[in-house]
Parts: structure tokens; sequence; C-alpha cells
């Protein structure tokens, strides 16, 4: 939702930037590279250990850097396939380190209960499956614009929620979980019916190696 909308406003800070790593001759595959080894080491380094207001700052902060190596791309009129794949790539490890880092701290600092843990570990597959098919619907040819729950929304959610009861606000993060959680299940199904109403959904794809078809009686 944030992906089609937000973006065109943070260009205002993040256009800049860019423009200083183009100068700087700064790649965007190595701004993907750093931006997910700080935002990896962040999150698994501070969040179990309860440092909680500066992982929330920190990792938006880091993962703000997946914007700007889009920019760049963008700027110098277009980036590689293997560009696209290390960026989606980082995403997802991103992600995972991320509610991985939250799962444990549930477990060993918080003494979360059970049904809190488990949609955690929702919000921790949810966020995988979430992109695999935009992905995959994506290279069917399909339309997948838009979602209810994207990246940018996880991040938020998650980092303020985590801020938040690092300020000791209480039950910010079991707001935050269960609302992701709640969220990204829908966001799935939400995908799949795309998939499900695009023109292209019915055509055939092709049998797999050594494989062979027969849609003879196919109605």
């Amino acid at each position: 939702m944030l992906g089609l909308h937000g973006r065109k406003p943070a260009q205002v800070i993040v256009e800049p930037v860019a423009k200083l790593m183009i100068k700087l001759k700064v790649t965007p595959n190595q701004l993907t590279l750093v931006s997910a080894g700080l935002t990896v080491g962040v999150a698994l380094l501070l969040i179990p250990t309860g440092h909680l207001i500066w992982a929330a700052v920190l990792t938006g902060l880091f993962a703000a850097f997946d914007m700007i190596d889009g920019t760049v791309t963008r700027m110098q009129g277009g980036g590689t396939k293997f560009g696209a794949t290390l960026d989606a790539t980082c995403d997802r490890i991103t992600d995972g380190a991320l509610f991985g880092a939250i799962t444990w701290w549930l477990v060993y600092s918080y003494d979360a209960p059970q049904a809190l843990v488990a949609a955690s570990l929702v919000c921790l597959v949810a966020s995988q499956v979430i992109s695999y098919v935009k992905a995959r619907g994506e290279a069917s040819g399909f339309t997948m614009d838009g979602g209810l729950v994207e990246r940018p929304e996880r991040l938020i959610v998650s980092l303020v929620g985590l801020g938040l009861t690092g300020m000791g606000v209480p039950y910010a993060i079991d707001v935050a979980l269960w609302a992701l959680a709640a969220g990204s299940i829908y966001t799935v199904v939400q995908r799949l019916v795309m998939a499900g109403k695009s023109p292209l959904a019915k055509e055939f794809t092709k049998a797999p190696a050594g494989a062979k078809a027969d849609y003879s009686n196919t109605k």
C-alpha cells in the first residue's frame, strides 16, 4: 500500500542522497549489500539483547537505504537483472532477520504467551510468502501491484511496536504483531485473488522438462 503511494514524498530526501552516491561512484549493488548487512546486524545484535529503541531507530534508518539503491538505479537509466535479484534476496534476508530476532526476544526476554510467539512466526513466514506470490505472479505475466501489507508496512508497524515497547508502552509489540499477522494473511489471499483474476490466469504452463503434457481432455 505505502509502496505505491509513499515513495514520491520520500524522494525529496532520497534523491539528494542518491545523487551523492552517484558522485562517489557507489553502485546500487553496493548500497543493497551494505544496507542489508547493517540492518541484519542491528536486528540480530540489539533486539535479542533488549535494546529495542535503538534497534527500532537504526533498523529503520538502514532499511531506508533500500530506497536509495533503487533511486540510484533509476537515475542511471536502469539496473541489471542480477541487481534486481540481489535486491529482492536481501529484502527477504532482512525481513527474516527482523522477525526472527523479534521471535527470539519474545521467547527469551518478554516471556510472551505461546499465541503471541505464533503470531510472530506467522509474520516471519508470511513476509516471505507475500513477496513470493508477487514475484511468481509477475514471472507468469500477472499484474501484482499493491496489497494491504507490503514491506514498508511490515517495517513501520513492527519497528514502531518495538520502539514503543522499549519506551515502556504496555502491549505495543503485542498489538503490532497481531495486526501484522492478520494483515499479512489477508495480503497473501489478496494477492492470490489478484493472480486468479488475471486475464492470463487460465493459460497453460509448459510441462516440466521430460514430462509429456496432454491437455486433450481438459474442458
